[in-house]
């Protein structure tokens, strides 16, 4: 199932708002639309339409215990700095929500945070 439209409109508006931070691009990764600091993966989207960010392992792994995101696992390995960041009902809190995960995504992947 590929994003939705909105999902990846979303995902564009984001790395406009993130370009205030440092270079940002949106490109693919692992078929899916997104975000790119030079040749490191920031955040992209899975099916369903999640938010998949990259977090130091311990602030992962305490947005998992706290029900705030999910962990990711390809194939049968779970990825510790990786986890899923669901849309909310309401678009406005998905797209704040948003926003901030992969402001810290970010962040964390140029060595910032």
């Amino acid at each position: 199932m590929s994003p939705s439209q909105e999902a990846v409109d979303l995902l564009h508006e984001i790395a406009a708002v993130l370009r205030d931070d440092g270079p940002i691009a949106v490109g693919t990764m692992f078929r899916s639309p997104g975000l790119r600091s030079g040749k490191k993966i920031v955040a992209f989207l899975g099916s369903g339409d999640v938010l998949l960010v990259k977090l130091p392992r311990t602030r992962a792994a305490a947005l998992v215990a706290e029900g705030s995101a999910e962990p990711v696992t390809m194939g049968s390995r779970t990825m510790r700095e990786w986890v899923e960041i669901p849309t909310q009902t309401d678009p406005d809190a998905t797209r704040t929500a948003w926003t901030d995960y992969a402001r810290e995504a970010f962040s964390f992947v140029r060595g910032t945070a």
